[in-house]
């Protein structure tokens, strides 16, 4: 047991290594902010979240003002305590997206130093179900990209022992969507999976128009076909169509993935760490998961996630989007098509401290405590 001395919080700013774009939006950088928390006895926990280019300050400003400076002289063990006494700190008034990811740098932190303390590497401290992961790559199907290129892509992703890819859809029309697809399943054969993610994009006319067209292919999951907080369509979607519907990196709140599950509108749950605010608030969903018999998939993040779906049993997939190898000294372990959880203790993450030095954004920076 040990309390929390010094807080330091900084950001960097990760362009993409490939263009990335979707049926609403491009992810045009990764505006990754940072807290990192040392205790009494030295010992510290480094944590991040983050944004695809926008509301990056917004998150700093909060941490800077309101959070932060609740942290010094808590007790560190108590990471359920401090998330709650967060996260009403801020209730009246930022609830959601830029609360969540805020907590989630905090929330990571905390894990990281509690793991770092006992010696355990985070799998394991949350449940050690599996020690590896089987993945899926969304790296190549962006929806810019063309027929034979997609193609291309999905055949490398295969040899290289991947067990699926994703495909962004949201063509203007139907038959675009399909003939991309087409190509892809005729390429690959049928027992290479396929997902595709339509962003939001459609309404739900248009996605049972999709869905059908999807059934034809035995396309994996229909990844938020509708706007992620309308309930009851994705209700009446799933229950038209054999495709399972995967929804959850839109999703800031566990009580929203209660509603979904409760109600069956997910057949996936794609709880996102950082957008869910943290560790803590990500391992409360993958349990109600659990218990109504659903698989977790999270978004995106792979060198966190990693370690939390191997954490639990119902969690069969990763997905494949590198976007730290410039702030890391070693990748993410994989060997044909799976990824490994590290067995380093905390999130097993190998941060390269100089390099983050280098790329942290001026006037960002903020350092509490000792």
């Amino acid at each position: 047991m040990a309390l929390i001395s010094k807080v330091e919080i900084f950001m960097v700013d990760l362009k993409p290594k490939v263009k990335r774009t979707d049926a609403t939006q491009s992810f045009d950088s990764q505006e990754t902010p940072f807290v990192r928390i040392t205790d009494s006895e030295g010992q510290t926990g480094l944590g991040y979240s983050y944004t695809i280019g926008q509301g990056g300050g917004a998150i700093m400003s909060l941490l800077r003002e309101t959070m932060v400076p609740k942290l010094i002289g808590r007790e560190a063990e108590e990471i359920g305590r401090i998330w709650r006494d967060l996260l009403f700190s801020t209730h009246a008034t930022s609830v959601g997206a830029i609360t969540s990811l805020a907590l989630a740098a905090i929330d990571t932190a905390l894990w990281d130093l509690r793991c770092k303390r006992a010696g355990l590497p985070l799998f394991q401290m949350l449940g050690g179900a599996k020690d590896s992961v089987a993945m899926y790559t969304t790296e190549g199907g962006w929806l810019h990209i063309s027929t034979e290129d997609l193609v291309a892509d999905a055949l490398d992703a295969q040899s290289k022992g991947f067990s699926g890819s994703k495909v962004k859809i949201g063509k203007p029309h139907l038959s675009e969507d399909r003939a991309r697809l087409a190509a892809v399943r005729e390429a690959v054969g049928p027992s290479y999976e396929i997902m595709v993610d339509a962003n939001q994009s459609l309404s739900r006319a248009e996605a049972t128009r999709r869905a059908h067209m999807l059934e034809q292919l035995d396309i994996a999951w229909f990844e938020e076909p509708l706007p992620a907080d309308d309930v009851l369509e994705h209700v009446a979607l799933a229950a038209s169509t054999s495709v399972p519907i995967a929804v959850g990196e839109s999703m800031y709140s566990i009580s929203q993935f209660k509603d979904y599950l409760v109600s069956g509108g997910a057949s996936i749950v794609q709880v996102d760490v950082a957008r869910i605010g943290g560790i803590t608030p990500w391992m409360k969903v993958a349990h109600m998961a659990e218990a109504h018999n659903v698989p977790v998939c999270p978004h995106f993040l792979m060198e966190l996630h990693v370690s939390l779906v191997c954490a639990i049993p119902n969690a069969p997939w990763l997905e494949y989007i590198p976007q730290l190898d410039g702030l890391t000294k070693t990748a993410m372990r994989m060997e044909n098509g799976r990824a490994f959880a590290s067995m380093e203790p905390g999130l097993g993450i190998d941060w390269d401290m100089d390099a983050i030095e280098a790329q942290k954004i001026d006037g960002l920076s903020a350092s509490f405590g000792a």
